[in-house]
């Protein structure tokens, strides 16, 4: 899993499509913004603040408030690799959400894709 190119890209370029995922699926933006701060620890004010400054990826998780520490229960394959055998910790944490926003677009309901 070499490609970094992920790490430079604007963060607020991608969340869109993480929008439009869940609402092709007749979910919500709302649920989106809860699933990134829940994962992050930003608040909906610390997240707009870094879509507006378009932060890429890698500052956007290393910047992040608090990784949810039961981030680690989230497991499964996304883009082929089982998220909780991924090294890289940035990735990983790129993956987590890539894999939450999969499952919310899939109809799992809020309290497991939080792991409540």
């Amino acid at each position: 899993m070499q490609n970094t190119k992920i790490f430079t890209t604007a963060f607020a370029s991608v969340y869109p499509h993480y929008v439009q995922k869940a609402e092709k699926k007749e979910r919500t933006k709302q649920e989106v913004d809860e699933i990134i701060c829940w994962l992050t620890g930003y608040d909906e004010k610390g997240l707009q603040k870094q879509l507006d400054k378009r932060t890429d990826f890698k500052t956007f998780f290393e910047q992040a408030p608090q990784m949810n520490p039961n981030a680690s229960l989230i497991q499964g394959v996304i883009c082929g690799y089982r998220v909780e055998e991924i090294e890289d910790e940035l990735m990983r944490n790129i993956r987590y959400l890539d894999k939450m926003i999969d499952e919310l677009a899939k109809g799992k309901k809020m309290e497991k894709i939080l792991r409540e």
